[in-house]
């Protein structure tokens, strides 16, 4: 695997190159074992992403380089963009994390249920220290849906869903495209979106967050 030098300091994000090619074929098995023709997946205990996911592993190392070797996976989606499932989601930020059970601690609010599981916005701290690796499936060049970014906009800190259009209008906006095996690392909460494709094709993506910190007051993250 290539070495990196990752610094998502300023544009809080970077495209690592080819760097979990070799796992294509185990997730290709993954993904067609799991619901088709949703927006995402969320999945938990999946035995197949466990070398992947370890920091001696293919994403697990990349998030350790970014954020520790205490980093840990705290959540696992699969994207499945298909010609009858091309949606799309606007700008917006990630801003709540899934926990084994709900526990009142300061600071950590409002509380919601997703699939069943609980999920709290935590404070703007632990986000900041996060860090989501996207690795692509297939191809995604920039008629197949890219992720947008608005580079710079995770310094701004927690923004109010009436000012991201001018953050993205500050900021600009990057267009994500990636070869079959690249990863995307980029700070959990950077102003992002998904367009649909303009030219629908498979665009498969496990997404996956990084977190190096314990939780306060008996709260626990729930994990992959």
């Amino acid at each position: 695997m290539p070495e990196f030098s990752l610094d998502l300091a300023r544009d809080g994000a970077q495209l690592c190159a080819g760097a979990a090619s070799t796992e294509i074929r185990a997730l290709v098995h993954l993904f067609a074992g799991q619901p088709q023709d949703v927006a995402g997946v969320r999945l938990f205990g999946q035995s197949e992403l466990t070398n992947l996911l370890s920091t001696g592993g293919a994403l697990g190392s990349i998030a350790a380089s970014a954020i520790g070797k205490a980093a840990r996976p705290v959540r696992a989606i699969l994207f499945d963009k298909t010609v009858s499932a091309n949606w799309s989601l606007s700008w917006h930020q990630d801003r709540v994390i899934c926990v084994n059970e709900r526990i009142e601690v300061e600071g950590f609010g409002p509380w919601t249920k997703k699939g069943g599981k609980h999920h709290v916005a935590p404070p703007f701290a632990f986000l900041a220290r996060m860090v989501t690796l996207r690795l692509h499936i297939d191809d995604v060049p920039a008629g197949n849906a890219p992720l947008l970014i608005a580079p710079g906009s995770h310094r701004l800190g927690l923004v109010r869903e009436s000012d991201l259009a001018s953050v993205v209008q500050q900021c600009g906006k990057h267009m994500c495209t990636a070869d079959a095996g690249d990863v995307w690392i980029y700070s959990t909460p950077i102003v992002h979106a998904s367009m649909a494709s303009t030219q629908p094709c498979r665009r498969r993506v496990l997404q996956i967050d990084f977190s190096a910190d314990e939780l306060p007051g008996g709260l626990q993250w729930l994990g992959v």
